[in-house]
């Protein structure tokens, strides 16, 4: 089992000859970010055999990204996804991409691999304009190990039962500006969430690579600090749990279940 990070919340988890990749981001400029740390994804990390899609933020769900997946790549999408941002579906016949649409609970199964998708605390609109009805996701990853990305969460109830027993997590501990609002995670909350799920390891994500255009030298260490703090809070309060702060495009084989 082996856990690749390409930068923000995009990541390929390989488990028993499966490529699964999360909210895959393959551009140095969206919007008004910037790519400041690591290079663009190269080709080969768009080949999965599924992908994993956690809401409808333009970070997350980020069209011209998903163009370049292999035809026939299945999509796996909060359920709902594919009425609220319409070009879904001209991404489906044109790039003959298969949608899985999927609530709590719901498994997918992905050749020797079963994707588990539970909830996540976070305003799952597309925005800046949209109904708030599409639920954000996380999703546990079961083959070899099971891996839980969280996607974008907070802390909420019940979160330990909703994601069920897992081996890694990967987890958000930042964000990209300089302030992070409601439901998500920061370095410390992100190491209380290893109180409450156990995992033998784990990996942060979702920090360090994007940051307004302009920005450069408002509040620089909400940009380059998370992963550091993420590994120091851990050490602290979950000091049985191997954390991997990986750079940008590196890998690392986390220890399967016992």
């Amino acid at each position: 089992m082996e856990v690749t990070w390409w930068g923000h919340a995009t990541c390929t988890i390989e488990d028993t000859g499966v490529r699964v990749l999360t909210d895959p981001l393959f551009a140095r400029r969206f919007a008004h970010l910037r790519r400041r740390r690591g290079e663009v994804p190269p080709p080969e990390a768009a080949v999965a055999d599924a992908v994993l899609i956690s809401h409808l933020h333009s970070d997350h769900l980020h069209l011209p990204s998903l163009a370049r997946l292999a035809p026939g790549s299945l999509l796996i999408v909060p359920r709902g996804a594919v009425g609220a941002v319409p070009r879904l579906r001209l991404l489906r016949r044109a790039r003959g991409l298969r949608i899985a649409e999927v609530a709590p609970g719901d498994v997918v199964r992905v050749g020797e691999v079963l994707v588990r998708a539970v909830p996540a605390l976070h305003d799952g609109r597309r925005l800046p304009v949209g109904p708030h009805r599409v639920p954000a996701l996380g999703y546990v990853v079961e083959g070899e190990a099971r891996t839980y990305f969280a996607g974008d969460t907070g802390l909420f109830d019940g979160m330990a039962d909703a994601v069920g027993p897992v081996d890694v997590a990967l987890l958000p501990v930042g964000g990209w500006g300089p302030n992070l609002g409601h439901h998500h995670l920061d370095a410390a909350r992100a190491a209380q969430v290893l109180t409450l799920l156990e995992p033998r390891s784990a990996v942060p994500v979702h920090y360090g690579t994007y940051w307004p255009i302009g920005m450069d030298g408002v509040k620089p260490h909400e940009f380059h600090a998370p992963g550091d703090e993420f590994v120091r809070q851990a050490a602290r309060v979950a000091p049985e749990v191997a954390v991997h702060r990986l750079g940008h495009g590196e890998h690392v084989r986390p220890e399967a279940r016992r």
